[in-house]
């Protein structure tokens, strides 16, 4: 059976199965109401991908003047390797773009090398290293940006 995934906008309604993305795929998640003040500020854009009525994924960002700083992106563990988190990230660069944003930047792990050679693959550049950034378990992340 072929499974047809789709991308929305992130919406209040989302929140719940957000949350409970967060628990399953990060050490340090964030809780049900960082996700909400972030979704709901007009500063935030967030976008969500669907297995028919399941959320299976989402990436997010906050717009600073002409930035846009990507906070989040997540997706179920049973759902990877299936192009969804590349068609998070893209949706957010179109968004970014329409937003008239000149760079994107994000932090990742600096030892999640699948992570960072996606966003390599999709244009981003690593721009320096901010140690310790990460907790539980502490880690460097890599910074990298891309310019639109």
């Amino acid at each position: 059976m072929i499974t047809v995934i789709f991308i929305t906008k992130m919406q209040t309604l989302h929140l719940d199965e957000a949350a409970a993305i967060e628990s399953q795929c990060f050490s340090d998640p964030w809780s049900r109401a960082m996700l909400a003040a972030e979704v709901t500020s007009p500063n935030g854009l967030y976008v969500a991908a669907h297995d028919g009525a399941k959320l299976v994924g989402y990436a997010g960002m906050v717009r600073v003047l002409d930035e846009g700083h990507i906070h989040n992106v997540a997706v179920l563990p049973g759902y990877r390797k299936r192009g969804i988190g590349r068609a998070l990230i893209s949706e957010l660069i179109a968004l970014a773009k329409k937003s008239e944003l000149v760079i994107l930047l994000l932090e990742v792990r600096a030892g999640n090398e699948a992570a960072a050679s996606l966003y390599q693959s999709l244009g981003f550049e690593r721009r320096g290293v901010r140690p310790q950034y990460y907790r539980n378990p502490r880690e460097d992340a890599l910074l990298m940006t891309l310019k639109l």
